[in-house]
């Protein structure tokens, strides 16, 4: 089932247009992945899809059916489950563990069911449960990601948009991070990634976009792209 359809999507800053009508497909249960260099509009890409920006006339953009431009931002998690791990966390660095999780609920009347979707994340996270009472500011690098994902999980489940979620991690605690985030996908949540380590991304997604200044210029399935020349010399290192 195509979950999440993009057509001509443009977004322009001021004057500097950042998207040129770029167009990709997410199948619901999939893991998909744009990759592209720094300014290639990836972040946009996202920031678009979550309604943070405003896009030009003529853009399209359908998930599950609905049409994403008749959805304020807030709704968009809400009322679509579509949750979003920003670049850089932006996590609430006075406030504790706990309190960032329970904020992320706040559009949500089910009150067991979010102590239950914090729960999930304790038991995905052991170590958010141990810095339960800590405020996020005081964690690791490692253990923010780890908060944003849980964040993100408890905010909207049904897709998940994750900019950069190896950026300042550790080799092994990317690692750590990414198998969390299949176990996530193979819950239920469809994962859309942007991230500038290419081969990691390709190793993760079962698909990928190479997005160039604001164009889509490369799709095809990890494998073919990860053995791709064009992609091996400009993402992969020859």
């Amino acid at each position: 089932m195509m979950l999440l359809d993009i057509e001509n999507l443009r977004v322009s800053y001021d004057r500097i247009k950042a998207l040129h009508g770029i167009n990709f497909k997410v199948e619901e249960g999939e893991i998909v992945c744009i990759i592209g260099a720094n300014g290639a509009g990836k972040s946009t890409t996202l920031r678009a899809i979550s309604r943070l920006v405003e896009v030009e006339p003529g853009t399209k953009m359908t998930f599950a059916g609905k049409n994403l431009l008749d959805y304020a931002a807030d709704k968009i998690v809400s009322d679509l489950g579509i949750s979003h791990v920003p670049e850089g966390r932006r996590l609430f660095g006075n406030l504790s563990v706990y309190e960032n999780l329970k904020l992320a609920a706040f559009a949500r009347k089910d009150a067991k069911g979010v102590e239950a979707d914090i729960e999930r994340v304790y038991t995905i996270f052991p170590r958010l449960r141990e810095r339960n009472t800590q405020k996020a500011e005081t964690l690791s690098g490692g253990e923010q990601q780890m908060l944003a994902v849980g964040r993100a999980l408890v905010s909207g489940k049904k897709m998940m948009l994750l900019d950069e979620p190896s950026m300042g991690l550790s080799p092994l605690m990317m690692m750590n991070v990414f198998d969390v985030l299949k176990d996530i996908n193979r819950s239920g949540t469809t994962i859309l990634l942007v991230e500038q380590n290419a081969r990691m991304a390709l190793k993760f997604a079962s698909r990928g976009y190479v997005l160039e200044t604001g164009n889509l210029v490369l799709e095809g399935v990890s494998k073919d792209l990860l053995e791709n020349p064009d992609v091996k010399k400009a993402y992969l290192g020859g």
